[in-house]
């Protein structure tokens, strides 16, 4: 019996807990996946180019390297749908700080987008 004040759905190896951790997760791709084009987009070039970047990596570091920035836009990406969401929330009216902060989150995905060519560059061409 837990003790008093105690959450049974807390603790360090919980699979209840971890169940729901990954429903929420599925939920969340899936979400993406219908909803944000962008996403959709740059997940689709990430299962074509993980696969070429795992094939043209010599070693596991280059391997590494290559596919790295490929989940490092996907999950920018998510932040920034998660931030625009979050945003729209509170009010679709024009607000000054509101848009800044979804221009800042756009130009996040922009940087983690050019960190792709670079990475790839320097890896490949050495």
């Amino acid at each position: 019996m837990p003790e008093p004040g105690v959450d049974p759905g807390k603790g360090f190896f919980n699979v209840l807990r971890i169940a729901r951790a990954a429903r929420y997760t599925v939920r969340g791709f899936r979400h993406a996946l219908a909803n944000d084009t962008s996403f959709r987009q740059e997940f689709v070039i990430a299962l074509i180019l993980a696969p070429i970047g795992v094939w043209l990596g010599d070693t596991g570091v280059e391997r590494a390297l290559l596919v790295m920035p490929l989940l490092l836009v996907l999950l920018v990406e998510l932040l920034n749908g998660a931030l625009e969401t979050a945003i729209d929330r509170i009010g679709t009216e024009h607000n000054e700080l509101s848009g800044r902060a979804k221009d800042l989150a756009s130009a996040a995905v922009f940087i983690a987008l050019l960190s792709v060519p670079v990475m790839w560059g320097l890896v490949l061409l050495g």
